[in-house]
């Protein structure tokens, strides 16, 4: 009976355990981001962006956001993301996620035929427990 007690104690405890650290989540919603664009699926990226988002200037809002995508789906047969290092910075049921995006688009051959490198910064809001994207400001290196 002990041993039981013991093995129902250890399972609650790793249960308890699981709960995926918001710094994961909001890692993970960025590369379910990343795999969006690269899928070709807006409304897949729009899911991670909240609906008070404001963009690198205050008229750029979640509507926007989506155009842009939309846009840049219609102008690009491929498109390519690849994120450097996430920096991700809590603060309560706030974050801040920095990191470096190099992204080519063209008409989906083996070389893109543009390409760029961005410095984004992200600012996040836990919402229940899902982190939205709030803001954004990106500059072109």
């Amino acid at each position: 009976m002990r041993r039981l007690l013991l093995l129902v104690l250890l399972i609650l405890g790793l249960a308890g355990c699981s709960r995926t650290p918001d710094e994961e989540r909001i890692r993970a919603a960025i590369a379910a981001m990343e795999q969006a664009v690269e899928k070709r699926e807006p409304r897949a990226f729009m899911e991670h962006i909240a609906p008070d988002f404001i963009g690198t200037d205050a008229s750029f809002d979640r509507a926007a956001m989506h155009n842009l995508m939309r846009a840049q789906f219609l102008g690009n047969q491929g498109i390519s993301v690849l994120l450097g290092p996430i920096e991700v910075n809590l603060q309560g049921e706030r974050a801040t996620a920095k990191m470096t995006a190099t992204l080519t688009g063209g008409s989906g051959g083996w070389i893109p035929e543009r390409g760029a490198i961005y410095d984004i910064e992200s600012g996040w809001k836990r919402d229940g427990g899902e982190w939205q994207c709030i803001s954004a400001s990106w500059q072109q290196r």
